[in-house]
């Protein structure tokens, strides 16, 4: 294991150093028996690749980095970046700051230039992971000369700011500050800003309920005079239910069309809800106050639910919807289905436990959810069990691109960096591409005892990946190995016809 591990990094490492010797896209075998077995395209930098083109890289000052959001300003297009907890030096201020959101400009995606680094305002912050953006001329009250941003602060809260000018975001208000479970516990998780409606479903700890996360609505037509509608979760999360503990908070929600999609338990423990959005924003007409989480008011929302193995969560859960199955052409029933796109995260270090995966589930029949096929990375050729830290899934594109939507996924796959998966047969995804980054000079070490000893490893951890307009993908880097902007090649490439 250790002469393994020790394998990929010094390989990584003189792949960097002497990119004279190995030319762009030469074959390299890094383990296997033959070339159909354990063999890998390297760059001269000793990025590893198929089907895919690393357009730029920005090392984003090697800070723990996590959601990451492109938003258009005119024909600018500026890069938001939420961190994990750390510090960093930043370059345009000469200061060491605590990790909040980096700004940058990809305009010109082969040269990424940050422009701003705004630390939490919170002294008792320790990051600032997650971003939603709407312009204010989206909005239904706002002010249209004007871009918003909220993020979430730690587990304390969610900001407000004026982003209008993205080298210099203004502070404008505390929309809220989490209360505590009756365990103590205090949290904040991702998020999403509905621009048409002004709707924001926050994900934070409401006062008293017995998850840390729970999805907490909030009226932000006008940004500056935020409304809470509700606060919702599953039945038995809320304060006063009786029973066990329910260990599965929100992780995720989605909202798309009349539908809230819920993703809990990122990792096990796993629940799928579908939402109807009417009946979640404005409640049951016959209770007496549709907004007390009764066990009648939660569950009146609801469309279905599919509760998932004990070894397996949800990450995320994404609709893809209208998929005509290529072999079900001549079928006079069914030959187009809707889909969920379900990640279950690898939490787990070092192949120590449960292996997770990306899971397409049948949701033609929206009360019905049934899945029907899988998708996983296998750890060989590639040996990712002896790289180090987590190998496994983490999450899916947010954003829908028409050119990807039903077409491709692009994962984030911790230590198997961002794994192409072409899903135009739903019942057979396929793997058409993948860049795994090198280590790089900002990488740093992780350790973990998952297997029953300390293990430690400079390695990479793509950490999330999003998509932007142009169709470039972006991908963050949990190790501090900063963003890789990748462009899809070949039979990828082909696919979406960009």
């Amino acid at each position: 294991m250790i002469i393994r591990i020790c394998l990929y990094f010094l390989l990584s490492l003189m792949l960097a150093a002497c990119g004279n010797n190995i030319q762009v896209g030469e074959v390299v075998n890094v383990g296997g028996s033959s070339a159909d077995e354990g063999t890998s395209i390297f760059d001269d930098a000793g990025n590893e690749f198929q089907n895919t083109e690393l357009v730029g890289h920005h090392d984003l000052s090697g800070r723990a980095s996590y959601h990451p959001i492109p938003h258009r300003y005119g024909d600018r297009v500026i890069f938001y970046v939420g961190h994990h907890a750390g510090e960093a030096l930043n370059p345009l201020t000469g200061e060491t700051e605590t990790n909040g959101m980096s700004i940058l400009d990809v305009t010109d995606a082969s040269n990424p230039v940050l422009i701003h680094h705004e630390p939490p305002h919170s002294p008792e912050s320790r990051f600032t992971q997650h971003i939603q953006l709407c312009d204010g001329s989206a909005l239904p009250n706002a002010d249209p000369e004007k871009v918003y941003l909220i993020r979430t602060s730690d587990g304390i809260g969610v900001e407000l700011m004026d982003a209008t000018n993205p080298e210099d975001p203004v502070y404008l208000m505390d929309i809220y500050e989490t209360g505590y479970t009756d365990r103590g516990q205090r949290q904040t998780h991702k998020i999403q800003w509905d621009c048409e409606s002004g709707i924001a479903y926050l994900n934070g700890t409401p006062e008293g309920w017995r998850v840390p996360r729970v999805l907490q609505i909030f009226d932000m037509s006008n940004p500056e005079t935020p409304m809470h509608i509700r606060d919702f979760a599953l039945d038995g999360s809320q304060p006063g239910a009786e029973g066990d503990y329910i260990g599965t908070p929100l992780h995720q929600p989605y909202v798309a069309g009349d539908r809230v999609y819920m993703g809990y338990g990122a990792s096990n423990d796993g629940v799928i809800q579908v939402l109807d959005k009417d009946r979640l924003l404005n409640g049951d007409p016959n209770a007496s106050d549709p907004f007390v989480p009764t066990t009648e008011n939660l569950n009146y929302p609801q469309i279905s639910r599919l509760d998932m193995p004990t070894r397996y969560g949800a990450h995320t859960v994404k609709p893809i919807l209208g998929i005509e199955v290529p072999d079900y052409e001549d079928n006079l029933e069914n030959s187009m289905i809707d889909l969920l796109l379900v990640v279950s995260e690898e939490t787990t270090e070092d192949c120590a436990a449960n292996r997770d995966a990306m899971f397409l589930v049948d949701f033609t029949e929206q009360d019905k959810l049934f899945p029907i096929s899988s998708f996983q990375v296998p750890e060989e050729p590639g040996d990712y069990c002896h790289r180090g830290v987590r190998f496994g899934p983490h999450s899916p594109q947010d954003y829908v691109h028409p050119n990807y939507d039903k077409q491709i996924v692009v994962l984030a796959y911790f230590n198997g960096g961002v794994r192409i998966v072409d899903i135009r047969d739903p019942y057979n995804p396929e793997e058409v591409g993948y860049f795994v980054p090198a280590v790089n000079e900002t990488t740093f070490e992780m350790c973990s005892d998952a297997s029953g000893q300390e293990l430690c490893a400079t390695q990479i951890q793509t950490n999330n990946v999003n998509l932007d307009h142009r169709g470039y993908i972006y991908a963050l880097d949990r190790s501090g190995s900063g963003v890789h902007i990748l462009s899809l090649t070949g039979d990828a490439a082909a696919i979406v016809d960009l």
